[in-house]
């Protein structure tokens, strides 16, 4: 009689997990961390005893290190075994978007978030798309158009924020005491947050010496102030082909002021974050 060897391993074959596709963790690759979710791009490979890591950095500049273990990882919604690369650990120059943060070559847009970013004025919008727009599509942020923080409250209402559809809006000229900041006030809550920059118009938050001026000219009161800064400085009084000029400057985020800066990153941070918080 014929005898027969069974397998230690008594797991139907329908329940066995298929080993994933091993992937080089080359610099730059944006993964996922199945067991925490944290995403980043790989910055290093290295050999512990404990068995070879991998350290990503997330698009905050945040640096985290995890063992390369078998599925481990997701690259493109797809379960991945990383490995170290054939040329040795990897580098450590990841590229970057206008907005400083990482970029991600080939990246997708995300579906859109039920989250959404408001920004007044069409300069405005054009500026934070120029600087931010890689980031947003892949966050999956989309920005509306704002014609004017009048319609603030009404928009508030009928975009109804939660915890799942946070709402962010960037105004202008945002200072105590201002018509912009009693509106502000009155729509912002656990789940809607209206913040601003200081300046009289976004021309502004462009730092001079990008546009190759010493500064950005006083207009006395009661004068156009984009008419009046064009004639400052000797330009065609035509503020459409004056702002292209102004945004054709602008390459990345080190052509902005601060105070600009910080309130677009937090308005995103707002609406991708799980809790809201600020990073």
């Amino acid at each position: 009689m014929q005898n027969r060897h069974y397998s230690p391993d008594l797991t139907p074959p329908w329940k066995k997990q298929r080993p994933a596709p091993e992937v080089p963790a080359d610099p730059d690759l944006v993964v996922e961390e199945v067991t925490s979710g944290f995403c980043g791009a790989v910055i290093r490979c290295e050999k512990t005893a404990q068995g070879p890591t991998v350290t990503l950095e997330d698009r905050f500049g945040k640096h985290r290190v995890f063992p390369m273990e078998p599925r481990g990882f997701l690259l493109e919604g797809k379960v991945v075994t990383l490995v170290r690369p054939q040329g040795g650990p990897a580098a450590t120059a990841p590229a970057r978007t206008a907005s400083g943060s990482l970029a991600v070559p080939g990246a997708r847009a995300r579906v859109a978030r039920a989250g959404r970013i408001y920004v007044e004025g069409r300069h405005d919008a054009e500026l934070v798309e120029r600087v931010w727009g890689d980031d947003l599509r892949i966050e999956g942020v989309v920005v509306e158009y704002l014609e004017g923080v009048d319609d603030l409250p009404a928009i508030v209402r009928g975009f109804s924020p939660g915890p799942d559809a946070r709402l962010g809006v960037l105004v202008d000229h945002l200072v105590p005491g201002s018509k912009e900041s009693r509106i502000a006030a009155e729509v912002t809550g656990d789940h809607a947050l209206v913040v601003g920059h200081p300046y009289i118009d976004i021309w502004e938050a462009v730092k001079p010496s990008s546009v190759g001026i010493p500064a950005w000219p006083t207009v006395p009161h009661g004068q156009d102030w984009k008419t009046g800064v064009c004639r400052a400085l000797g330009w065609p009084e035509n503020t459409g082909a004056a702002w292209q000029r102004i945004l054709s400057c602008v390459r990345s985020y080190k052509d902005l002021e601060p105070a600009l800066l910080g309130r677009v990153e937090e308005l995103i941070d707002f609406v991708t974050e799980p809790d809201g918080g600020l990073r």
